[in-house]
């Protein structure tokens, strides 16, 4: 795997051009996704300690200055209740890799308003895990072309519907120092998910952030 240098920031502005460009729009015959009025949802996928939001970030503004909408979702925004979590323990990797998260949800709420003929009405978020109680959130309005900006852990083995996805990858050893004392029960997951879902290969780019001041990428690759 070939790795570039770069900053976050120039990062964000690669792949908001990359999403801008015809020929990074599946299915357009020389017109871009903003001018057909549909929407772009793009995945930012990584353990916790890879910062997907600092990313996530940094590409909402790159492509409002671009003029294109953009909403941000978290997935942590969508966990499942705390009774459905822990039920079979509070560090259980069987219940993280497959039961935290309330994917039912986001394919309702968030992917589904985005699909060709949707409404653009998208749930921004559904339960509060520290309250352990519904958020009651507003929905916001995404207009059409606006980009869905998807960002969180275990992203890529849901086969959720993203025309760009990018997984920020640490390697062992930074993901474990990275990784606060109280959720180091999680790492066996992350190695699982590595093994059984190899998002290094199904992501369109993949960011090595073993330090997160000097990050480095393969670009966006061709598929």
């Amino acid at each position: 795997m070939q790795l570039e240098a770069i900053t976050w920031q120039r990062m964000a502005e690669r792949l908001a051009g990359h999403l801008d460009d015809p020929a990074g729009a599946a299915g357009t015959t020389g017109e871009t996704a903003h001018e057909q009025g549909s929407w772009r949802r793009v995945g930012i996928d990584g353990a916790p300690a890879a910062g997907t939001g600092d990313l996530a970030g940094h590409l909402a503004g790159a492509l409002r200055l671009r003029g294109r909408p953009v909403l941000v979702v978290a997935a942590e925004g969508f966990l499942r209740p705390a009774s459905l979590r822990f039920e079979f323990g509070r560090e259980d990797v069987d219940s993280y890799l497959g039961g935290w998260y309330d994917t039912a949800a986001l394919w309702r709420e968030v992917f589904g308003p985005t699909d060709p003929g949707g409404t653009g009405r998208v749930l921004p978020d559904l339960w509060d895990p520290v309250s352990d109680r519904a958020t009651r959130s507003p929905y916001a309005e995404l207009p059409p072309g606006g980009v869905l900006v998807v960002h969180g852990p275990l992203l890529l083995g849901h086969w959720f519907p993203f025309d760009l996805s990018v997984h920020i990858r640490l390697s062992p050893g930074a993901l474990a120092r990275r990784t606060e004392e109280s959720a180091r029960w999680t790492l066996p997951a992350f190695a699982r998910y590595e093994a059984d879902t190899d998002p290094a290969s199904a992501a369109d780019a993949v960011v090595r952030a073993d330090d997160p001041r000097h990050p480095a990428w393969t670009g966006v690759r061709a598929r």
